[in-house]
């Protein structure tokens, strides 16, 4: 192996992946952790039981679900991916008796922050060391202007003082980048806010909100194209309901990429979420080559799913539409290992705010395939990756790789593996059980060559 790695902390959770493979066999990928996040915050506020199927029991999820247990709401589960909310109602949180740790969960950190703001009470929002990197001005900004009293960390980072007792008022705002998670903060602040909550954006966002603020029985008004000016009214009430957690796409992306790519590969991925907002990375995999049809469409809880069936195939490099880039922002690390696989060249702009995930995924990626002997080049706003062109052959040197503990970094490069020519062993792996709790068991009974050592941190 090559790129070796000193100071290997002696706790460090290391894959180490194996070169070939195919994938096979049919999987079922873990619930959505957009969805499963904001169930449990509408459940818990709404007035009755909520039962959710399908809950993501992944590290992030369980922080969300730890936090309202800590506010006094009563949560059964998870259980096989059922859990029951018995809902407080709007206004009957109760302050928790310590700060509020959500892990690694950017998604719940940025959320709640629009939920606690109106809250009688004090609260404290804290996170791992990696969230405790990641900016927080973009939602604490908007909040201040509804009238909330938030203090941050220097830089605008967590952790995140929130003082209670503000009394909020809805705004008209512009999103200064196409973000789900800052319309969903605002959204959910808004529930609480005197008059109108108005958030507008200038691309595409994810509609997870608004999709089950309705299924809740609140009004959403949305207009335009792919959730473009999305607004409620404060002062309603959410009445519980069953919430059906599809499998997240995300994480479908791992396989549908190890498929494509391992030869001799045929794997249906189940009841798969197919938001529109979401399942850029499908369209963007098939511009490439990829054998990947859709069946069995259907609605669950108010959100599409299909079973996606994917074979290998022959990629080609392409240059990669910005209006696809906002739909597949999470599904990037994986599809650099698909580009490198591709013929020709595949070109990334337009993704700035990959620099600003659980780690800055441009560089870490292009660290990590510069080390496996791929022609990689990071961009500010994405990267060009040349691709070997090598059907069926392999493309990727052995190294080792330091995922700097982002998850989608890691499982990106244990599919590498599947054309690599020696061990790729992968770094700081621990946080891989944030959205993801048992990818190394269902990646290896599909076809995928993985085993672990070490143990978490």
């Amino acid at each position: 192996m090559t790129g070796v790695i000193d100071n290997i902390d002696d706790n460090d959770l290391i894959f180490i992946a194996s070169p070939g493979g195919s994938l096979c066999g049919e999987v079922r990928v873990p619930g959505d952790k957009s969805i499963s996040h904001r169930a449990i915050m509408l459940g818990a506020l709404a007035e009755g039981e909520t039962v959710i199927d399908g809950f993501l029991d992944g590290e992030d999820a369980l922080a969300t679900l730890n936090a309202f247990r800590a506010m006094g709401v009563r949560i059964d589960g998870p259980e096989q991916g059922r859990v029951v909310v018995h809902g407080v109602g709007m206004q009957g949180l109760k302050p928790p008796q310590a700060p509020l740790d959500l892990g690694n969960a950017g998604t719940a950190m940025r959320l709640m922050a629009g939920l606690m703001a109106a809250q009688p009470f004090a609260v404290t929002l804290t996170g791992d060391q990696s969230l405790s990197r990641r900016p927080m001005n973009r939602v604490v900004a908007p909040l201040r202007a509804m009238g909330a009293n938030i203090d941050t960390a220097p830089g605008g980072r967590p952790p995140l003082v929130i003082h209670g007792g503000a009394r909020l008022r809805g705004i008209d705002y512009s999103l200064p980048v196409a973000s789900a998670q800052v319309q969903s903060c605002l959204l959910l602040a808004g529930l609480f806010a005197e008059g109108e909550t108005i958030t507008t954006a200038l691309g595409v966002v994810r509609d997870h909100t608004s999709r089950m603020l309705r299924g809740f029985g609140y009004p959403v008004s949305v207009s335009g194209d792919y959730n473009t000016t999305v607004a409620v009214k404060g002062r309603g009430k959410l009445t519980a309901t069953h919430i059906i957690v599809p499998g997240d796409v995300s994480s479908a992306a791992f396989f549908m990429v190890a498929a494509s790519i391992a030869p001799g590969s045929e794997i249906r991925l189940n009841h798969v979420g197919m938001n529109p907002t979401r399942c850029g990375v499908v369209e963007i995999l098939k511009m490439m080559g990829a054998d990947i049809t859709v069946e069995n469409e259907a609605l669950a809880g108010g959100e599409p799913v299909a079973d996606l069936v994917v074979r290998s195939a022959r990629l080609k490099g392409i240059t990669i539409p910005l209006r696809l880039v906002p739909v597949a922002i999470d599904e990037f690390p994986v599809l650099f290992v698909a580009a490198a696989c591709a013929e020709g060249q595949t070109v990334l702009t337009g993704a700035s705010e990959l620099r600003v995930k659980e780690s800055d995924r441009i560089q870490a990626m292009a660290d990590g395939l510069q080390a496996l002997g791929v022609a990689a080049q990071p961009l500010a706003d994405g990267m060009i990756v040349n691709g070997s062109g090598r059907e069926g052959a392999p493309v990727f040197a052995g190294a080792q790789i330091n995922s700097h503990g982002d998850h989608r970094i890691a499982m990106a490069f244990a599919v590498a593996a599947l054309r690599a020519r020696d061990e790729i062993h992968i770094l700081d792996c621990a946080n891989v059980a944030t959205s993801f709790p048992d990818f190394v068991g269902l990646a290896s009974r599909a076809g995928m060559r993985i085993v672990v050592e070490g143990k978490c941190k």
